[in-house]
C-alpha cells in the first residue's frame, strides 16, 4: 500500500463508507478495495481502488470527492467504473481502456471479482459472471 496524506484521506473515507456492507460471502466489504489498493502502483491509482466503490455502492457523490480535496484525475477515473445497465458491459469495459487510473482499478477489480475461492457456493450465476470477467479482462489486455 502507498501511504500518503491523500490515500490515508481514501483508506478512512472508504473504511466509512463501506463499515456496515458486506460482500457475497458475508465478509466485510472495505477488505475488497483495500485488496486491490494493495496491488497499485501509484498514489492516484491507490486512492481510485479505495475509493472506486464508494460513488456506486454509497450515498457519497463524485461532487463530495472533489470537495474533499481529491484530484481531478481521480474523480475522472471515478466517472468511469460505474456501468450504466442501459450501455452494453463489454462497450463499457472498452471506456475503461482509454484511462490508465480506470484500466489499473478495473483489471484488479475484475480479476478479484472473478475469484471464485472467495464464494461460500458457486453456482451458474457466479460461473457465468467469472466468465464475463474474463472477457472483460482480455478486452482490456488487448
Amino acid at each position: 500500500m502507498i501511504y500518503t496524506e491523500l490515500t490515508k484521506k481514501a483508506m478512512k473515507l472508504c473504511f466509512e463508507a463501506h463499515k456496515d456492507q458486506v460482500d457475497k460471502s458475508g465478509l466485510p466489504y472495505v477488505f475488497h478495495p483495500f485488496h486491490l489498493a494493495e496491488q497499485m502502483t501509484t498514489e492516484e491509482t491507490t486512492v481510485a481502488a479505495l475509493l472506486h466503490d464508494v460513488v456506486e455502492d454509497t450515498d457519497r457523490t463524485l461532487a463530495d470527492l472533489a470537495a474533499m480535496g481529491f484530484p481531478q484525475s481521480v474523480i475522472d477515473a471515478l466517472t468511469l467504473p460505474t456501468h450504466d445497465e442501459r450501455v452494453p458491459y463489454m462497450t463499457y469495459v472498452a471506456a475503461l481502456k482509454e484511462n490508465p487510473i480506470a484500466r489499473a482499478v478495473k483489471i484488479a477489480d475484475l480479476k478479484h471479482n472473478s475469484d471464485l475461492i472467495r464464494l461460500d457456493h458457486i453456482d451458474a450465476a457466479a460461473l457465468q459472471r467469472a466468465e464475463k470477467y474474463r472477457r472483460a479482462l482480455a478486452l482490456l489486455a488487448e
